[in-house]
This record gives structure tokens, sequence and C-alpha cells, in this order.
């Protein structure tokens, strides 16, 4: 049944501390509390879904790097060697790397979940990325993989070259907003090269009405993994699942999802606030206060996997620490 409002902040403010001294982490601590319906919620075991996609438009130079980074960092993440496995090992998470759509051949190992789209969207400059078809297909294989995941924390990653495009735009098409205030410089740009990404970005842009539903947002403009993230995000919602969001490209797919469905921004901790420039535009649609600022832009679920155990003790909080009348301590006169 679910919980009141009331009833979640009598629990926090029986407890054996000052009333709100525990700040954002008691904030924390009632939504998850709203989502699973409980004064003693459990958020023991959470599990990294890192989505990997190439994208079209990588063919405009709007990235400093080669699309083939993306298909070596998948192969880095499978060695365990990427910040974000790092990250994972160090507060016990569970990664699954998916395929969503990396250019070239299948990659073939026998810890990576393939659920290619295709090799890569096609360029959105001139076209929209993706059929409604393979949209349909990317959004189910997202809800497929949340199912398919034990644990009650879903973190959301991932990694793919000209990806900070793909959302710049998604986002701008959702926000009504130009699209020049949403671009930054991904994996480091220089000048002249985010000049040459904005030109590219605003051609993109002009192909389409100025705001978009989300389903026509993705499909126009998205990768593969952001659509996967967004049904990714969507099931998590439903399962009754803590959703953590990482950066810029993880919190344009989530909010695609509210879009879709309102109800999940319930479920959907903000992990950190990017570096990236359209990150704090696109929190502050969503009315989100991230838990981190730690100047990071890298993906991969980095910041996500770095809020975890704030996720963890403010649950654990909640659950274990003694009421003020317990513990036969004096309350506040």
């Amino acid at each position: 049944m679910p919980l009141s409002n009331a009833e979640i902040i009598r629990a926090l403010d029986a407890k054996t501390k000052p009333q709100g001294s525990l700040g954002r982490v008691e904030a924390l601590a009632a939504q998850i509390a709203s989502v699973q319906h409980s004064l003693s919620p459990i958020v023991e075991r959470a599990t990294l879904l890192l989505f990997a996609a190439d994208h079209g438009v990588v063919a405009e130079g709007v990235s400093a790097y080669p699309q083939e980074v993306t298909r070596q960092m998948l192969l880095n993440f499978l060695a365990g060697g990427a910040a974000a496995t790092v990250f994972a090992r160090s507060v016990g998470v569970d990664v699954r790397v998916i395929d969503a759509g990396v250019a070239g051949d299948p990659v073939v190992h026998p810890d990576l979940l393939s659920r290619r789209i295709a090799p890569g969207t096609r360029n959105m400059a001139d076209e929209p990325a993706m059929s409604a078809a393979q949209y349909e297909r990317a959004i189910v294989a997202g809800r497929d993989l949340v199912a398919a995941t034990p644990g009650e924390a879903i973190c959301l990653g991932e990694m793919g070259i000209g990806n900070t495009s793909a959302a710049a735009l998604i986002a701008a098409k959702l926000m009504g907003s130009p699209v020049r205030d949403l671009v930054g410089p991904g994996t480091g740009v220089d000048a002249a090269g985010l000049e040459r990404k904005c030109t590219v970005l605003e051609r993109a842009a002009a192909r389409t009405a100025a705001t978009l539903a989300p389903a026509d947002a993705l499909r126009e403009y998205g990768g593969f993994e952001i659509v996967m993230m967004t049904g990714a995000a969507l099931a998590g919602a439903a399962s009754g699942r803590i959703v953590i969001v990482d950066g810029f490209i993880a919190t344009t797919a989530a909010l695609a999802a509210t879009g879709l469905n309102p109800a999940s921004r319930d479920a959907l901790v903000f992990a950190h606030r990017s570096a990236e420039p359209g990150h704090t535009l696109l929190l502050d649609r969503l009315g989100a206060q991230p838990l981190l600022d730690l100047g990071m832009r890298l993906g991969e679920g980095t910041g996500a996997l770095l809020a975890w155990p704030l996720v963890k003790a403010a649950a654990a909080m909640l659950r274990e620490m003694a009421t003020s009348a317990d513990a036969g301590v004096s309350g506040h006169e």
C-alpha cells in the first residue's frame, strides 16, 4: 500500500537525530520508501546496465575521437579496465555490458549481451537516425534487460562516440530549446570543433519541428543506447526499482522516459551534475537535485556508481536506525 509523505516524515523524525539533520540523505530515504511502499526499505544490490552503440552523425566531424573508440571501449569494459568497471568493483555493483548497435562486425565475448539493432544509426543530420521498427525494438530490449536483472536498483550507463550530439538534439526537441544551448564539448572538442558541432546539429534540428513527442525525438535523433536506456528507465520504475541516472546522456533518456510515462519520475535518482553544459538545463526541467557535483563528464555510469553507496546508506538508515523511543534517547523539547 502506498505510504503518505506524512507517514514517511514521521518515521524519519522519530530516529535518534535532530529532525532534518541528515539533510539530503533524508529526502533520498523518503524517495526510496515511497518507491518501495515501505518504511523499512531494502536496497542492497545494484546492477549497472552499460549500453554501447555508434552514431552515423560522427561522419560530420562532431567528435574529437574516431568512431572505432566505441568498439575499443566495449572491449575495455569486458576486460574490466575502464573507469566504470573499476568503480563498480570498488562499490560492489554488478556490470552487464550491452552491444546496442556498435559499428562493424558483431563482437563475440562470453560476457557481452548482444542486443544489436544495427551497426550504428544513420546520419541524423540528413535523415531519421532510426526507423520506427528499430525504435520499438530498442525500447523493448531495454525493458527486457531490466526484467532479467536482479536487485533493487538499476544504474544507467552508456558509451558511444557522438552520443552527446544525439542527446543534445533529443533534449532540445523535448524541451523546445535552441540546440546550441545544449551543445557541449563532449569528448573534448576544441573551440573550432564546438562551432562545427553546433552548425551540424542546427542543420539536423532544422529537419523537424521545434518540439517533438518523446518517441519521435528518439527516433529522429537518438542512438540505440539512448533508446534502450529509456526503456530500461521505464521498466525499472514500473517494477518498483530505484533507477540511478548518470550524466547528460542518461538524463536525456530519463527525460524521454518521463515524457512517455510521467509516473516513472518518482523512481529516478539523479547521481551527479555533469560538467557538460546542457546537463543543468535537463536537471532543472526534471526538478532534480543531483547527489554529487564532481566536475565529471565521462559517462559510462561512473557518476551513478559513485552515488550508489549514498542510495544504499539512505535505505539502511531508514530501515535500521533506532528511534528515540526504542533507544531511550530524549527527544526535542
